[in-house]
């Protein structure tokens, strides 16, 4: 991770630690970057945010400034960027989101040509920049100044491919939608209708303000209650920029990321499409999916947390599925990043080619107690790096053995250090995670 990029893009809170000064900048450094032998053309795509107009302004003030064309898709989701980018000839895209935080923090999410997360090499570059460390970039004149477009046909593209990937009409299927007042809203109805599902829709009157508030694949409990109420078959959260998707089966359940990367992994398989005979994971899945992976006899390989690093497995050794438990799913014969609709499609398609409920596809998955606390910390580095905590982290270790874990790391885009234990017993897992947090605690790293 560098100074301002973790490990999906710039974020932070707008006009505190993410301005429209480091937009107007990002925005000269990629106009002139991708346009040193050609007029670079960058399209970009935003989401619900209020603050995300003003950062859109700001990025094309600095794109055409440098020479570049702008091309707008306005509202969007993060892989329908990726996807126009990839498809239409573009030097690279910006997608103007902090997924699933809070409406005042808002983040720059850059892709490259081939609809990826941007290099590190790219970034430093970048970040020099920024720092003033590189000189000024030269500005365009006359007639060598960049325009901006409209170009919400490229979303309604997008729109199209989704709609020609699904295999079976959804005909007579009640589907629950959560578009956490977000960039779904523009497109996960109009699919799902043209589908021929019944669609229910919540969350999906965005007014600036309310992206994931209490909607969402991180309130996934709301989407729950409306699928028991309305007996809907399935329903689908996203978060505010659409690229994590979690599901809710007939009965109310909770489909995660790893029950989801286990019903398709396991469909893909018994189809001859999961090449290499492999699903990527990251360090957070749970120990269940590993061992129903091991009955199935499905191989997995595991990355660090995030599906950049997901991706990049995926994209160097061949495999079609990998994902994050957090809902970030990737299908690469289809996409080359997280994509919330598309998973949605992709569930639809196991239940209805194997004419199964939800809630029997997950059947045979023994999921373990796990619990995740996220403790806010003065410094990252500083909290991981104490010996007292790193002994606390070791005790549990020794202590859980074979029949559990710890894992304990920093967030790559919020000052949070993320502490995990599974085990056999809810209560073992509260244990392990309340003693690690309490070191912390004690040695003054925690914000009370």
């Amino acid at each position: 991770m560098g100074k301002y990029f973790g490990t999906d893009g710039f974020r932070g809170e707008a006009n505190k630690n993410l301005t429209v000064e480091h937009a107007f900048k990002v925005g000269r450094f990629l106009g002139w970057y991708y346009g040193q032998e050609h007029r670079a053309k960058v399209v970009i795509g935003k989401d619900t945010r209020r603050s995300s107009y003003m950062f859109e302004y700001a990025l094309v003030a600095g794109l055409t400034a440098s020479g570049a064309d702008a091309y707008l898709l306005h509202v969007t989701t993060t892989p329908s960027v990726s996807y126009v980018i990839r498809t239409e000839g573009f030097d690279c895209g910006i997608m103007i989101s902090a997924s699933h935080n809070v409406f005042y923090d808002n983040g720059l999410k850059v892709i490259n040509g081939q609809g990826e997360k941007l290099t590190d090499d790219v970034i430093a570059k970048i970040e020099a920049y920024l720092d003033g460390e590189m000189g000024e970039i030269p500005l365009a004149t006359k007639e060598n100044i960049g325009c901006a477009s409209d170009y919400a046909m490229g979303r309604n593209r997008y729109i199209g491919y989704l709609i020609s990937l699904a295999t079976r009409s959804f005909k007579n299927m009640r589907v629950g939608l959560d578009c956490a007042n977000g960039s779904a809203f523009t497109i996960a109805k109009n699919v799902f209708d043209a589908l021929g599902a019944k669609t229910y829709v919540i969350n999906h009157s965005p007014d600036g303000t309310n992206i994931n508030r209490n909607a969402g694949s991180t309130h996934i409990e709301v989407l729950q209650q409306f699928v028991k109420d309305n007996n809907l078959d399935v329903g689908f959260a996203y978060d505010g920029d659409a690229d994590r998707c979690i599901a809710v089966d007939e009965n109310g359940e909770i489909v995660d990321g790893d029950k989801i990367l286990y019903v398709c992994g396991l469909y893909m398989k018994e189809r001859g499409m999961l090449d290499t005979n492999t699903v990527v994971t990251t360090v957070m899945s749970n120990m269940g999916l590993y061992k129903a992976f091991d009955k199935a006899g499905v191989n997995y390989e595991k990355t660090a947390v995030g599906d950049r690093y997901v991706y990049e497995n995926m994209a160097q050794n061949g495999h079609r599925l990998g994902g994050e438990q957090s809902g970030h799913i990737i299908f690469s014969k289809y996409a080359s990043t997280g994509d919330g609709i598309l998973t949605s499609l992709k569930i639809m398609e196991v239940m209805l080619e194997k004419k199964e409920t939800l809630s029997k596809l997950c059947s045979e998955l023994k999921i373990y107690p796990q619990l995740l606390k996220n403790v806010r910390v003065e410094s990252k580095p500083a909290a991981l790096g104490d010996e007292d905590v790193k002994a606390a982290i070791q005790k549990a270790e020794e202590e859980l053995g074979d029949e559990g874990r710890i894992l304990v790391r920093q967030s790559g885009t919020e000052p949070v250090i993320r502490v995990m234990v599974e085990a056999a017993t809810d209560d073992l897992c509260a244990k392990y995670v309340n003693d690690v947090i309490k070191v912390m605690t004690q040695k003054g790293h925690v914000i009370l």
